[in-house]
């Protein structure tokens, strides 16, 4: 014990610092989510008055429509373009750290930044995006304000802002497959995909499985990008389900209803980590 005391003494701060910003917090939430209180007076207790009321709010299966298909999107997007890239930053000789600094670049931006920067690109008027379709003679189209394109255009700055974590991350199990494999696989005739099908991806599988199930938990939280660009708009057509917790905690002043829409997200995601780690038992094996 004397001979372990001071690496029990770091332990203990560890302990600490989640009991107080991690496990309390989710304790209280819990707690939250069966009373009403304004943290002026005292809470009471009223079942399960809050999860009544907004699951008949309106925006209650929007936030949920409008979150499962942005996941959908943007696993499309940030799960295969970050690992496109790191197959080609993998595959170069030549400014491959000038390159990998690029492609992380934007996750050293503050997230209000890189939105803002966004904000300004889908700009009606003078915005990049739009000047970009007018010089090859295209109609520019409201990014932000219709229905059809500000979901998608969320998905596009989310994408921009993480896929360099994506990318260092894929490039590193990249590195690890030995190299061999690779020079057997050509012996045999494979050409670069079925080099990746065959050698890459299984030789890279772990760390894949892990990324998809982080990156579903991430996007399922999505806000930033929301509250910033769109504030739910239009026509709620990209408010999520954090965001709805957003209006109800501190819009509303319902802490209450915000905190038992943060634990439906909570037992959602919960259901379905417990579900991707069982399915997936064997693969990681």
């Amino acid at each position: 014990m004397r001979r372990n005391l001071s690496a029990y003494g770091f332990l203990c701060g560890a302990l600490i610092c989640f009991a107080l910003f991690s496990w309390y917090p989710i304790v209280r939430q819990a707690m939250l989510g069966f009373q009403e209180t304004n943290f002026v007076g005292e809470s009471t207790w009223v079942g399960l008055d809050n999860f009544e009321r907004v699951t008949s709010d309106p925006a209650f299966g929007a936030a949920w429509t409008n979150t499962i298909v942005f996941t959908v999107l943007a696993l499309a997007c940030g799960y295969v373009i970050p690992f496109v890239t790191a197959l080609v930053l993998n595959e170069l000789r030549h400014a491959r750290a000038y390159l990998r600094f690029v492609v992380y670049l934007p996750v050293m931006l503050p997230p209000a930044v890189a939105v803002l920067l966004f904000k300004w690109f889908y700009d009606p008027g003078p915005g990049l995006f739009n000047q970009l379709l007018r010089l090859v003679h295209l109609p520019g189209l409201s990014w932000l304000d219709s229905t059809s394109t500000a979901l998608v255009s969320l998905v596009i700055v989310a994408t921009w802002m993480n896929m360099g974590s994506g990318t260092l991350i894929y490039l590193a199990a990249l590195q690890s497959v030995r190299g061999e494999l690779y020079e057997a696989a050509e012996l045999d005739g494979a050409g670069l995909l079925r080099r990746i099908w065959h050698v890459t991806i299984p030789q890279t599988r772990l760390i894949l499985l892990v990324m998809l199930l982080l990156q579903v938990v991430a996007t399922m939280q999505v806000f930033v990008e929301p509250y910033l660009l769109t504030g739910g708009g239009p026509e709620d057509a990209t408010v999520s389900v954090v965001y709805l917790m957003y209006q109800y905690a501190f819009n509303f002043n319902s802490y209450g209803g915000g905190s038992a829409l943060g634990l439906m997200l909570m037992v959602v995601l919960m259901v379905f980590s417990a579900a991707y780690l069982r399915v997936t038992r064997d693969e990681r094996a």
